[in-house]
C-alpha cells in the first residue's frame, strides 16, 4: 500500500522507515505476539485481553489489550496500516501527541465493546482505526492505492471501512469472532478528539497571557549601570515575548476559523515551542 499527498507529489509510502513513536508501537505489539508462540496463548489473553465482565480483576485490560494479536494475519494487518497511516501523523503531531491519540482510540474500542459487546477483544484495530481517521482528516483527498493498484482518495476509503464496521457491528452482535465494535468505538473516539480539538485547549491553559502587551517607545540611548541593564534585558525579552504571543494569536485564530488540520508545520511548532516554555516555567 502506498499514498500520495493532496498535491500529488512525493510518496508517504515509499519511506521504509518508522518515526520513533511508531516504531515503539510495532516493536511491543510484536513483542506481545512473540510471547504468545513461548507461552500458552489462553494464558496471555487470559491477562491481558479486554474482557468486559472480568474488569474488576482485569483494571490494566483497556490499555493491555492493544497489544495481543490472536494470529499472525491479525498482526500483519494492524501493523501495516500503523506504518502506512501513523508515520506521517507522528511527523505532524509529534511523539507524545501521537501516542496520546493512539491510546485514545484503543480506550475508545474498549469502552463501545463494554457497554455493548460481552465477549473478550484483542488487537489494536481501534488504535489503528482512529489513525486511519485522522490520516484522512488531514489529508481527504491522498489517494490510497489498495493492493499498489486501485487509487482511492483518503477519505473514501476510512468512510467505507466505518460504514463496514458500523454494519457489521449492528449485524453480528459480535458473532464473527471480529471486534466490530471496537473498530467503530476507535473511530468514534478518534474524531470526538479531533473534532473538539483538545489539543488547542490544552495548550490555551498552559501558555496564558500574563501581562498586557506594552507600547514600542523610543528611548534615548545613555550609558547603562549593572541594575539599569538588567532591567533593560527584562523589557527586552517581555517586548520578545508578546511578539511570540501575537504569533500564537494568529495561529489560534486560524485554529477557530479552520480546524486544527489547517495549521502548516511551521506553525504546529510554534505552538510546541511556546507550549514547552510556559511548561518550564
Amino acid at each position: 500500500m502506498s499514498y500520495r499527498n493532496d498535491f500529488g507529489y512525493g510518496s508517504f509510502g515509499m519511506v521504509f522507515r518508522p518515526t520513533p513513536m511508531v516504531k515503539r508501537l510495532l516493536i511491543a505489539n510484536s513483542a506481545v505476539f512473540a510471547i504468545t508462540l513461548l507461552v500458552p496463548q489462553r494464558l496471555v489473553i487470559d491477562w491481558l485481553a479486554f474482557q468486559p465482565a472480568r474488569i474488576i480483576f482485569r483494571p490494566w485490560a483497556p490499555l493491555t489489550y492493544m497489544f495481543v494479536h490472536g494470529g499472525l494475519y491479525h498482526l500483519f494487518f494492524n501493523m501495516l496500516m500503523l506504518f502506512f497511516f501513523g508515520r506521517p501523523i507522528e511527523e505532524k503531531w509529534g511523539e507524545r501527541e501521537f501516542l496520546k491519540f493512539y491510546l485514545i482510540c484503543g480506550l475508545g474500542g474498549a469502552l463501545l465493546s463494554f457497554l455493548f459487546l460481552p465477549s473478550s477483544i484483542v488487537g489494536a484495530s481501534a488504535a489503528v482505526y482512529g489513525v486511519m481517521l485522522a490520516f484522512a482528516m488531514n489529508w481527504p483527498r491522498a489517494p490510497i492505492y489498495v493492493f499498489g493498484i486501485f487509487p482511492v482518495e483518503a477519505r473514501f476509503l476510512v468512510a467505507f471501512m466505518a460504514a463496514v464496521a458500523f454494519l457489521s457491528a449492528a449485524g453480528s452482535a459480535g458473532n464473527s469472532g471480529v471486534a466490530h465494535l471496537a473498530h467503530l468505538g476507535g473511530l468514534i473516539a478518534g474524531w470526538i478528539y479531533l473534532k473538539a480539538d483538545w489539543r488547542v485547549w490544552s495548550f490555551m491553559k498552559r501558555a496564558p497571557r500574563t501581562e498586557p502587551r506594552t507600547p514600542r517607545l523610543a528611548m534615548v540611548p545613555r550609558k547603562k549601570s549593572g541594575e539599569d541593564a538588567f532591567k533593560a534585558a527584562g523589557r527586552r525579552n517581555a517586548k520578545a515575548d508578546n511578539v511570540l504571543l501575537d504569533k500564537v494569536d494568529k495561529v489560534l485564530d486560524k485554529i477557530s476559523a479552520e480546524g486544527m488540520s489547517a495549521l502548516t508545520p511551521d506553525e504546529l511548532q510554534l505552538l510546541d515551542e511556546v507550549s514547552r516554555k510556559h511548561k518550564a516555567n
